[in-house]
């Protein structure tokens, strides 16, 4: 047990938190990658500040936060809990949130509350895939940020080490607090100019800038400790104490829901935070359910949470957290009072499971069930499937798919399983399109005019109106907004869900007699779908950031499994005798290689991976083709329009709508159809050499080589009038090579140096141009490099730039010319440069060229000095 002497202990008067209002209410949340020590820290802080007595443990399943008997069984945080202590300034409600990837869309949802965050670093583990998840997030949410290192204690932890992987990382704000004075008064000034300004005027920085070069994220304080032996602890929690401020309060009521939960015995909980004016039990909560429909409800209750225990209160103050019990029609997201719903998660699942449920069991009496844990996780994306009987839900991985199990039987008593599971894809446009939905059987009417338009990666979904009032009533308007926002719309390949476009309303039609609302319900939803029929759609699929550290001698397995999965990675580091692997990859080729990783390195690896948004999926044809989606015959969301003839209503196909629409095309059109653009099948040699020597200097020409033999002889005039060049996928290359592969496994360096001697030989003798390209990205603060290795133009592309990308950028710039051949094994690189016209060759077939190519060096060398040795010998007779 821990000392427990007055000096660890932070003194403050103890107030009943409950019978005033603090000047300083500050609500701060922590975050980690799982393992990093995030709950032993926040023990350490309960313990220093005296909250809590005694310090628990995670390994001994007593912590004061983790408390639930999931958590204490597996030794891992799963659900938000909250804590209050007391420190001499400010009174604080501390948010210990799930570190494991699963559990992220919950340690989402809480940082809408926070005012400020810590996130904890393993000293041995350093920055893992995670953690940087947990850094964009706090970016997005433009959080101020505390970094605390722990595990400082242990062997492998290296202060200076992890202070430069930070700055390297998380950028030059990150600053070590525990610099001499003078030294950190220095670098604070270098934050801002205003710092400096105020530095350099006054010669000292107070806590107010301090403050505020936090709260603008020009400054992330970084200390350094352990939690378990309460090192660092009180420097941490003083500067929480100073720094942190409050959000400003409005003087009208505001509050945001960020959590729905049940006590022991059942009772719905609402988790909010209050953020103006102030909540009284018995006060009227007007609001709107998740469906849209108005709710009034009296408070009953207030709750102020503190681990498992609570206690009441009459009256809740801004910056303050609690617990309202009773509400029925909260959601976690809501905004009340003077407060907006928050916006879309960032982090969302990426596998949809199907429930399989034991005999007997009815699937329509589970599923009211089965939505009271919606409530508490909104990202399972519960689905009752009335054609197929069956329900579907998502989940983030292997553990929340244990932990939903145990939850069910827990709750029901009831012991479901589920399927292996489907990678949730999702679809968007690559152009723009406008999409015509109208509804008109007997007695009803409306037509919708939607404008669609591509929008860049990770932009969700962006529903506006450009439709003038005049021509269409605001009410109606906003109707027809409302019937987009209310649901997941299905795309056309696989009927994913759709994403990253604008959708606005351009304009619409309604019949003052038999327009009804759900008339233009139908009429923007056929819209929709009619408007991506016509689109060309692009099927996305989930990526994500993955750490890996191998033994060194698995570097090249680990670096060859990258590929096949068509994932990217950054160049190797040192991890203190494994080899570490940052990058990201398609989560079909990551699924479960977490295991395999401890299977071929004997349990000595470590692999983590985290999601990081979608992109273009590597193999659209074959997704699209094994999920067997028909959207012509999807009839719960039909592209046909109905139109009205004769006093009856027909179907219109979605291809023929236009020729039936009432309403003009709302996209402009150009009055006359633009001239064909013809490309330039070839480039003659002179436009060749201008781009190389851009790109690589001026080309100096040799002065000897060997000559090519054996040609025909219209093959060898070709080839003297042709210049040869060649692109070189210098790591497809190594690793399709077993003896570089082998090298690479030691020394990739080793491996690069022999591939570009054994190239330089192979061009000296083919008088071939030989461009090789090693890909560079996502290696932090890399330039990237042109250069020449003897008689071969050498890349190392930048920061940023895949290899993949420079060599289909030079193949495009250098045109369609039977001249140049692609050196990959890369499909995705070899389709381009079929597009681009160039030849291609995989990297089997090249080194088969390679080799037999030296062979033919060294049997000429062989020949010269048997021949020279031949004429020696003679003359020394003669």
């Amino acid at each position: 047990m821990a000392r427990t002497t007055k000096s660890l202990i932070i003194f403050c008067t103890t107030v009943k938190i409950n019978s005033m209002r603090y000047e300083k209410n500050t609500v701060i949340g922590i975050l980690a990658h799982v393992d990093a020590g995030k709950t032993t820290l926040s023990e350490a802080m309960l313990y220093l500040s005296g909250k809590i007595k005694t310090l628990g443990r995670v390994d001994h399943r007593d912590s004061y936060l983790d408390n639930h008997f999931l958590e204490r069984e597996r030794g891992i945080t799963i659900f938000s809990k909250q804590a209050r202590l007391e420190l001499p300034g400010s009174a604080v409600t501390l948010l210990d949130t799930p570190g494991h990837a699963d559990f992220s869309a919950e340690a989402e949802r809480t940082l809408r509350v926070l005012d400020a965050a810590v996130l904890v670093i393993s000293g041995t583990d350093g920055v893992q895939a995670h953690t940087e998840t947990l850094w964009r997030l706090l970016a997005r949410y433009d959080l101020p940020c505390f970094l605390f290192v722990s595990k400082m204690d242990l062997p492998g932890s290296d202060r200076e080490k992890i202070m430069a992987e930070l700055q390297r990382r998380f950028g030059e704000a990150c600053l070590d607090f525990a610099l001499p004075a003078p030294a950190l008064q220095e670098r604070l000034a270098l934050c801002s100019e205003e710092a400096m300004e105020k530095y350099l005027s006054e010669g000292k920085l107070e806590g107010e800038d301090i403050s505020a070069l936090i709260h603008s994220r020009r400054l992330f304080p970084c200390f350094f400790g352990s939690g378990l032996r309460l090192e660092g602890v009180e420097a941490l929690l003083a500067a929480l104490d100073r720094f942190v401020r409050p959000a400003e309060a409005g003087e009208r009521f505001g509050a945001r829901v960020y959590q729905i939960g049940r006590d022991a015995q059942g009772n719905r909980l609402s988790y909010m935070k209050i953020t103006g004016g102030c909540l009284r039990v018995r006060d009227t909560l007007a609001y709107k359910d998740a469906g849209g429909a108005p709710v009034k409800e009296k408070v009953s209750g207030l709750r102020l949470y503190s681990g498992a225990k609570y206690e009441n209160t009459d009256c809740v103050y801004p910056g303050q957290v609690c617990a309202v019990p009773g509400l029925g029609g909260t959601w976690a997201g809501q905004g009340l009072g003077a407060e907006n719903n928050f916006v879309g998660p960032a982090l969302e699942s990426a596998l949809q499971y199907r429930l399989r449920l034991p005999e007997g069991a009815d699937p329509a009496a589970l599923l009211p069930k089965l939505m009271l844990l919606q409530e508490e996780e909104p990202q399972l994306h519960i689905h009752w499937n009335a054609g197929a009987g069956e329900i579907s839900l998502r989940l983030m991985g292997r553990i929340q798919e244990e932990i939903f199990k145990s939850l069910v039987k827990e709750r029901f008593d009831l012991a479901l399983e589920l399927d292996s599971g489907s990678v949730m894809y999702k679809e968007t446009i690559a152009d723009t399109v406008e999409g015509v939905g109208h509804f008109e059987p007997l007695r009803h009417y409306a037509e919708v005019h939607l404008i669609m338009e591509p929008l860049p990666p990770g932009s969700g979904l962006v529903i506006d109106s450009i439709c003038p009032e005049d021509a269409l009533d605001r009410n109606w308007q906003r109707l027809i907004l409302s019937h987009l926002r209310e649901r997941e719309h299905p795309g056309v390949l696989t009927g994913a869900p759709i994403t990253d476009m604008k959708i606005s309303l351009a304009a619409g039609k309604a019949h003052l007699k038999h327009t009804e609302g759900g008339d233009f319900r139908q009429a923007v939803f056929r819209a929709l779908r009619q408007g991506l029929m016509q689109a060309k759609s692009v099927l996305l699929e989930p990526w994500y950031a993955f750490t890996i550290e191998v033994p060194p001698e698995q570097t090249g397995r680990a670096i060859n499994d990258i590929r096949a999965m068509h994932g990217e990675f950054s160049s190797p580091e040192d991890a203190g005798g494994l080899t570490r692997l940052r990058g990201g990859a398609p989560f079909s080729g990551l699924r479960g290689y977490g295991e395999e990783v401890r299977a071929y390195t004997r349990g000595r690896g470590r692999f983590s991976m985290c999601a990081d948004g979608y992109r273009p999926c590597h193999d659209q044809k074959s997704a699209v083709e094994a999920l067997g989606y028909d959207a012509e015959s999807d009839t719960e969301n039909p592209s046909a329009s109905v139109f009205c003839a004769h006093g009856a209503g027909f179907s219109v196909k979605w291809d023929k709508v236009p020729d039936y629409m009432h309403l003009e095309s709302c996209l402009k059109k150009t009055d006359a159809a633009p001239a064909p653009v013809h490309r330039c099948l070839s480039i003659d040699q002179r436009e060749l050499d201008a781009i190389m020597e851009r790109e690589f200097g001026p080309i100096r020409r040799r002065s000897y080589a060997a000559p090519v033999k054996n040609l025909a002889p219209e093959r060898e005039t070709d080839a003297r009038q042709r210049q040869q060049y060649i692109i070189v996928d210098g790591y497809n290359l190594i690793f399709a090579w077993d003896e570089l592969r082998a090298l690479a496994a030691e020394r990739l360096d080793l491996a690069r140096g022999r591939l570009m001697d054994m190239l330089s030989s192979y061009c000296g003798y083919t008088k071939a141009e030989l461009v090789l390209v090693f890909d560079g990205f996502r290696t932090p603060g890399n330039p990237g490099s042109r250069s020449d290795y003897h008689n071969i133009h050498l890349v190392f592309t930048a920061d940023g730039e895949t290899g993949d990308a420079y060599i289909e950028r030079l193949a495009d710039r250098i045109g369609k010319n039977n001249a140049v051949r692609v050196v990959t094994s890369d499909n995705l690189i070899r389709l381009s440069a079929l597009r681009s016209g160039v030849l291609r060759c995989s990297s089997a077939e090249f080194k088969a060229e390679l080799e037999q190519t030296l062979k033919t060096i060294d049997d000429i060398l062989r020949r010269s000095s048997k021949g020279a040795h031949m004429t020696r010998l003679k003359d020394g007779k003669q």
